[in-house]
């Protein structure tokens, strides 16, 4: 199996500028939306506009565009890219034609929404189902986009009085006029856990999955909780094995709705399974060989983790046995 660098994980570090010190400045924002180069990313109930026959590619549009005018909410800036500022807007108002449910997969919603007012082929398209198709400077941006735009979306109003909250610093702190409270973005750390055991590792699947799909462990990191503790009790949790050593591999931005998955890798003092039904419905130990004949399409009983997840990325790297080289 061939190499992946830990820079092709998706969402990976694109090295994009997102000009921080630029976010509180009102007068070099509007200097920023005006510009030539600047171009806008609309989302529709955190849909990534996009085009290209598989959505390979984003649909940046200029900024005044028709259509972006129905935006209830000032753009976000998402930072500055190669080749202009880069900007992101909310259009979840607006309310499409109504069209024929998509089918769907028990994973991704597969229905995409045109806008009248947009280049013809532009679609909103559900970021799982073309996150692989994009270029690493596309997914970054697209990522940004969608986890703060749903920030906003589930943090209209003050944690700290109840009031609404206000827009602030180019949309990356919410502030409120009824008690001065600052509200930030916040990420969700999830670890997630390769457990081996000699040439074996550990694998899971929820109800939820499509069949025969398993993937790797992974879990909430609980208040006042370590990513090392985090990885052994979820794994007694779901599955009833006892880690031992754990260490750090690669982390992954995951924007469904705001994690930052943690890859780790542990080792296992046990192997005997007990599955806790409301975590999961199935747990197994899968061997080198067994994930060989998963990766080939041919195991009777094994789909793989779907591209572009940090498992799948992991689980590559342990079957080329590149687990201890440098991931970044």
């Amino acid at each position: 199996m061939a190499f992946i660098p830990a820079t092709s994980v998706t969402f990976g570090d694109s090295g994009l500028d997102r000009a921080g010190h630029l976010r509180g400045d009102a007068a070099r924002q509007a200097d920023l939306w005006a510009d030539p180069s600047a171009r806008v990313l609309p989302l529709w109930k955190n849909k990534p506009l996009v085009r290209g026959e598989d959505g390979n590619a984003l649909g940046w549009l200029v900024p005044g565009h028709a259509g972006l005018d129905s935006a209830l909410d000032p753009p976000v800036f998402l930072g500055l890219d190669d080749a202009g500022p880069r900007f992101a807007l909310d259009l979840s108002g607006w309310a499409p034609p109504a069209t024929e449910a998509a089918p769907e997969d028990g994973f991704r919603d597969l229905s995409e929404q045109v806008h009248p007012d947009f280049p013809q082929g532009d679609r909103f398209m559900e970021l799982r189902n073309c996150m692989t198709q994009l270029d690493a400077r596309s997914a970054e941006l697209a990522a940004v986009a969608r986890g703060i735009l749903g920030w906003h979306d589930r943090h209209r109003f003050c944690a700290n009085c109840g009031s609404r909250s206000d827009m602030a610093m180019a949309g990356w702190q919410r502030d409120c006029p009824a008690c001065a409270a600052h509200h930030f973005p916040r990420t969700d750390p999830v670890a997630i856990m390769l457990i081996t055991h000699g040439n074996s590792i550990l694998l899971g699947r929820s109800p939820l999955w499509p069949e025969k799909m398993f993937s790797l462990l992974a879990g909430f990191i609980e208040p006042g909780e370590t990513v090392e503790a985090a990885v052994r009790r979820e794994v007694f949790e779901e599955a009833g094995v006892r880690v031992g050593a754990v260490s750090y591999l690669v982390s992954q931005p995951w924007p469904f709705p705001a994690s930052l998955m943690l890859a780790c890798r542990g080792e296992a003092v046990s192997t005997d399974i007990t599955v806790d039904p409301v975590e999961i419905e199935e747990a197994r130990w899968v061997s080198r060989e067994e994930m060989i004949e998963v990766f080939e399409g041919i195991h009777p009983e094994i789909a793989p983790s779907r591209p572009g997840a940090i498992a799948r990325f992991v689980i590559e790297r342990w079957l080329a046995d590149r687990l201890d080289e440098p991931m970044a």
